[in-house]
């Protein structure tokens, strides 16, 4: 029976605690996910954003606090909510041996769904993710990209009201991290709660309702993207890539010029911003005069990155570092 309530978040967390030994997962985490809510998870590589997940999926038992899904209290029953779930975890869980169809069937039929309904959602799944000619293909011969996809696919076969996405699109190309985040963008538009977790900054920024900033297992900030980039919007930020040595002027910088902030991103990358348009002219002409050649010189509109380096304190390079790991570059 669903003792779910319409009125319930989707999804609420309180106190979610995780140790492995000494080490401290997730940390008395408190969150709601309001119903058909698209909620970002995001944070560095060993955050606890797949501890979180797996917790709220009933795939690891927390060591404290409480699970709600749909209103159903899942702390002592985690499988209780099971019926209104969808999980796509962070690594593939389909049987190599099997063709893509045979898999998409196979996870239907665990959800109750009758044969005639398996083959027809089977077949128009594997058409929105442009694996219709791959159907009868092993998984095991699939790419990374086609993998990710059907793993979407058999996650959202039974048409879930909230559905778990962790790392969707970590470590596939360009083209099916874009179909993908479409894919999500669509499913959330008619009304699936979504749960994504990501270290992907600029994904986060372009998907969801509502971001949940995680560092060392704690959240540290959870807001509307609106509300967390608000207090830059402001702010006028000139890039420029140059020659190197660019440090070296840091103080002259300082006394010929009043600005709010001046950054070196490395020693040819210097970033200035301030509450006033900054002349681009007259900054050059300071470089130039004094040995630095500059290559280019861009306007840089405020962006979550730029917030998650003001409340985190981890650089967006560490970020990217994450990305490199896993063979992103999105």
């Amino acid at each position: 029976m669903d003792n779910s309530d319409k009125t319930d978040p989707a999804i609420k967390a309180q106190g979610l605690t995780k140790k492995f030994g000494s080490l401290t997962a997730v940390d008395r985490v408190d969150f709601e996910v309001k119903s058909g809510e698209l909620f970002g998870f995001l944070g560095p590589n060993g955050a606890g954003k797949t501890t979180t997940i797996k917790m709220l999926t009933g795939l690891a038992r927390p060591d404290a606090g409480t699970i709600k899904i749909g209103g159903i209290d899942c702390t002592k029953n985690p499988k209780i909510a099971q019926h209104l779930i969808g999980i796509v975890p962070d690594e593939s869980n389909l049987y190599p041996e099997l063709t893509g169809f045979e898999n998409l069937c196979f996870c239907a039929s665990i959800y109750g769904m009758r044969k005639k309904e398996r083959i027809l959602k089977a077949n128009e799944l594997l058409e929105l993710f442009g694996l219709k000619t791959a159907a009868n293909r092993k998984f095991g011969a699939y790419s990374k990209g086609m993998k990710r996809k059907l793993t979407i696919a058999a996650g959202i076969i039974h048409d879930p009201e909230i559905l778990f996405l962790d790392e969707p699109t970590t470590g596939i190309d360009v083209s099916s991290a874009r179909q993908l985040r479409q894919v999500i963008n669509n499913l959330h538009k008619k009304g699936t709660t979504v749960f994504l977790t990501t270290h992907y900054i600029e994904e986060a920024e372009r998907l969801c309702d509502r971001i949940a900033f995680i560092v060392n297992g704690k959240i540290v900030k959870i807001d509307t993207v609106s509300n967390l980039i608000q207090p830059i919007q402001n702010i006028h930020s000139i890039q420029i890539q140059c020659s190197p040595k660019i440090t070296s002027l840091n103080s002259a910088l300082f006394d010929q010029f009043s600005y709010k902030k001046v950054k070196f991103l490395d020693n040819s990358v210097l970033r200035v911003e301030d509450i006033n348009t900054i002349p681009v002219g007259p900054l050059i002409r300071f470089l130039e005069e004094h040995g630095i050649e500059v290559f280019e010189a861009i306007r840089i509109k405020p962006s979550l990155e730029e917030v998650f380096v003001e409340i985190t304190g981890i650089e967006i390079n560490a970020m990217k570092k994450d990305k490199e790991k896993n063979g992103g570059g999105k």
